[in-house]
């Protein structure tokens, strides 16, 4: 991708428009224009009040590595001798014991992105806070390199480079359009001016969803208040901060009470997100000049922050011979999933977004969005914050200020990996919810979808299976009916509800040249053959994993990942045409709303399915990775031989209308052989017995098919197909880490995922995917480790909660390594 001769507007010259036209004009770009509304270096936004805290350890790799650049950044920078990052540090502290385990957690989530931390008793915490009462801390997680962003001073050091560079930067100039032709932006209308564009980026902050409406482009944010107060001088801090400096102490997060602590010079300043949620419509704040303060800064309502005040004056005892006095209500982004929007509109090409940005992320994202402009891919996994990670269903207003503002709530919480939102539910459900709940079903929920994990019908089924006890946070969202259920599934047959996988149909007679060219297996193969196979980006990584089954010789039917697989296949169709769907004989839709799946798995699933149907399904004449379209009692539908759990069965989809015919035609015909309906717990657990991965998860697009162990769905000798000429020289053997199965050596011992593993005694990687093994009797990990380490046999550790659990490097996979079940 070339795009050093285009011409860039990026509205808003907020840190994020700042570190984007630095991070551009770096790169060669030099017709760069920022166009800010307000005045340049505080034009009223985000990042004019923004208190620089800078947090790396987070759940999301993604973002950590984000912010771990921002500090790597920012604290190369100076403006007038000053550095623009203020390496104080961070402490999060606990006054109780759920969040006392939480930061071991998080210690442990530290380990595993790179980021130095170690955990403290009472006693040391007030050493560094000397403010602190111990008496009323379990202790802290202190991480000496986080600290304070001066988001300002950044603004305008990259402001300056960036102008060096050739980049201009124009202050009071309010978009007002974003003017389009044939399905391009052309040009960024203001009242002062239009300024033609090949690529206009939008980093207008919470101004996004009205630059993005301009564009025709929604962008799913909801802008919300948060209340941020400065306390009177304090003795204790008298004489002890260098004014320039501001701060020498730790950012202090007292997450228990949703509270966020640092210093002003002599004073303390205090975020809380501890008030109800304060929606914001960007539409009705004035504009800068009418603002009393700036349009960011809304009047400060002290009755919401009086609980927070009595909570900071018990945490900090001095504080209760001070009071408030100052404070705003400062106005910032929020998504449905507290993820940033960036990447480029499919509908509108050349309009960008880099929205829902805060400062710690501010510099990562600037150069995540510059790569991919520029070198056609971010250099970094960032799909949890591309725009197309939403499905439609997530998109309404509503569900996005919903969302949002419980995101705004519980932002400081403790919030487990499963944990889901409780509203908007249910938002999607499959044919077969009524049936589901009629059994107990209990449900997650994942993309909208009502998700059943488990079965209460089946609680009889677990009193005989003994499991060894489980610690308080991992029982959360589990059940020893899973043991059960995934049992059933080896020994009988179970159903499954596989309808909340994505489904798309390709077709036309430039498919199967499309889908060659996208894909890397060997797709030319007679109607009724499936295929797993990998989508590549143009470096080599893994952008998804497909099943592709060849229905006709122009109909095929993909089962994909998610949005961004249609988003990627749709880009490539339109590529040189004119139509983004139907382009080169090529149609794509998305058929997963019309249509249900369910997975029929076990031994038995022959024995049940045969009797329903006149085609033959003996192994002979239906193999594995077969397809045919057939009749399932009344009910039509396209049978896939496939199995994610490792056991005999087949994929059944069918229309939505007879999707509970479906399942209530399977589920009598099952009774005489034990059938149960079974959920994404078992159904997860098998598959890692099984070795089978999961995208997004065990493999991103920063990792490669020969170190993913997925090197087997490429055909390098199949002809060209996007990402081959990176693999060029690539193999099993050049992999220099891998991703690699362990198993917990204590048959009780658990883990969850994103913990740390140790070799020799140090981190070496990090587990992506875990759970129990109720086949083999012991938790399943995987893991990704150096190659050398990613050895049978080779002894680790994992860490959880502080404590370090051994494991072993085990051959995968662990369960029926003969396929000898699956192809019976």
């Amino acid at each position: 991708m070339n795009t050093h001769n285009e011409r860039v507007v990026i509205v808003g010259a907020g840190i994020v428009g700042c570190s984007l036209a630095d991070e551009l004009t770096a790169r060669g770009l030099r017709d760069v224009t920022v166009l800010e509304q307000g005045p340049l270096l505080a034009p009223g936004g985000s990042t004019s009040h923004a208190p620089g805290l800078v947090f790396r350890t987070s759940p999301s790799k993604t973002l950590t590595d984000f912010a771990t650049y921002t500090v790597e950044k920012f604290s190369s920078l100076e403006v007038d001798g000053l550095s623009c990052f203020n390496p104080v540090g961070g402490l999060e502290i606990a006054t109780s014991e759920e969040r006392w385990a939480d930061l071991h957690r998080k210690a442990g989530l530290a380990a595993s992105w790179g980021v130095r931390g170690e955990l403290l008793g009472p006693a040391q915490c007030a050493e560094l806070w000397p403010l602190l009462d111990p008496d009323r801390i379990l202790g802290g997680f202190h991480t000496p390199d986080d600290g304070l962003a001066r988001a300002l001073l950044a603004s305008r050091a990259q402001m300056e480079r960036a102008t060096a560079h050739g980049a201009r930067f124009l202050d009071r100039h309010t978009v007002t359009a974003i003017e389009r032709e044939g399905g391009r932006v052309t040009a960024v209308v203001t009242d002062r001016g239009t300024f033609p564009a090949d690529i206009v980026v939008s980093a207008a902050g919470f101004w996004g969803p009205l630059i993005g409406a301009m564009a025709g482009v929604p962008v799913p944010l909801q802008p919300l208040a948060h209340q941020y107060a400065r306390t009177g001088p304090l003795p204790e801090l008298a004489g002890v901060n260098d004014p320039r400096t501001e701060a020498s102490k730790p950012i202090l997060r007292f997450q228990d009470r949703d509270l966020y602590f640092r210093e002003h010079t002599d004073r303390i300043g205090i975020g809380s997100y501890a008030h109800r949620p304060l929606p914001v419509d960007p539409a009705r704040l004035p504009a800068y000049d009418e603002a009393p303060v700036m349009p960011s800064s809304l009047p400060f309502t002290a009755e919401d922050f009086a609980p927070s005040w009595a909570d900071s004056v018990e945490l900090l005892p001095a504080l209760g011979a001070s009071q408030v006095e100052e404070g705003f209500n400062g106005v910032f982004s929020f998504t449905p999933d507290g993820m940033p929007v960036i990447g480029e509109s499919r509908e509108v090409r050349g309009f960008w977004l880099a929205e829902a940005v805060w400062v710690t992320h501010s510099a990562g994202v600037a150069r995540a969005v510059a790569e991919w402009m520029t070198d056609g891919r971010p250099g970094m996994d960032v799909h949890e914050c591309d725009l197309y990670r939403f499905e439609d269903a997530q998109r309404s207003p509503a569900y996005v200020a919903e969302r949002g503002a419980r995101n705004f709530v519980e932002v400081y919480d403790v919030i487990h990996p499963l944990q889901p939102m409780e509203q908007p539910r249910p938002l999607r459900v499959s044919p077969f919810h009524v049936r589901q709940r009629e059994l107990g079903g209990y449900f997650l929920e994942a993309a909208g979808w009502e998700r059943p994990h488990w079965y209460e019908a089946n609680a009889p089924l677990a009193e005989s299976i003994d499991l060894p006890p489980r610690d308080a946070w991992s029982a959360r969202y589990w059940s020893p009916i899973a043991a059960a259920e995934a049992r059933a599934t080896r020994e009988r047959v179970a159903l499954y509800d596989m309808t909340p996988l994505n489904r798309l149909t390709v077709t036309g007679p430039g498919a199967l040249d499309f889908l060659q060219h996208m894909t890397t297996n060997q797709l030319a193969k007679k109607p009724g053959a499936v295929a797993y196979t990998l989508l590549l980006d143009e470096a080599g990584g893994i952008r998804s994993d497909l099943t592709v089954a060849r229905l006709s010789e122009r109909h095929f039917q993909v089962g994909a990942n998610g949005g961004l697989d249609l988003d990627w296949l749709l880009r490539h169709a339109s590529e040189g045409g004119t139509s983004r769907s139907k382009t080169g004989g090529v149609h794509i839709a998305d058929i997963t709303p019309g249509t249900c799946c369910i997975g029929v798995w076990g031994p038995l699933a022959r024995d049940l399915v045969q009797p329903l149907t006149r085609d033959d399904f003996s192994h002979e004449a239906f193999g594995y990775f077969k397809a045919r379209r057939t009749y399932i009692g009344h009910v039509p539908v396209t049978a896939m031989r496939l199995s994610y759990v490792g056991e005999l069965g087949w994929e059944l989809y069918t229309t939505a209308d007879m999707g509970l015919r479906l399942w209530d035609t399977l589920w009598e015909a099952g009774q005489r052989h034990g059938v149960i309906a079974a959920g994404r717990s078992a159904f997860n657990s098998l598959r890692l017995e099984k070795g089978y991965r999961a995208w997004g998860h065990d493999m991103t697009t920063e990792h490669d098919p020969y170190e993913a162990g997925v090197g087997f769905a490429v055909r390098m000798d199949k002809g060209d197909f996007v990402g081959r000429a990176a693999l060029e020289g690539r193999g099993p053997e050049t992999a220099a880490r891998r991703l690699t199965c362990l198993t917990l050596d204590d048959p009780a011992a658990v883990v969850m995922g994103k913990e740390p593993v140790y070799a020799d005694g140090v981190p070496a990687g990090y587990v992506t995917s875990a759970s129990y093994g109720y086949t083999i009797g012991r938790t399943v990990a995987y893991a990704w480790l150096p190659a050398a380490a990613a050895v049978p046999g080779t002894p680790v550790h994992i860490e959880y909660f502080g404590e370090k659990v051994p494991a072993t490097v085990a051959a995968e996979p662990l369960f029926d390594p003969r396929m000898e079940r699956i192809r019976r």
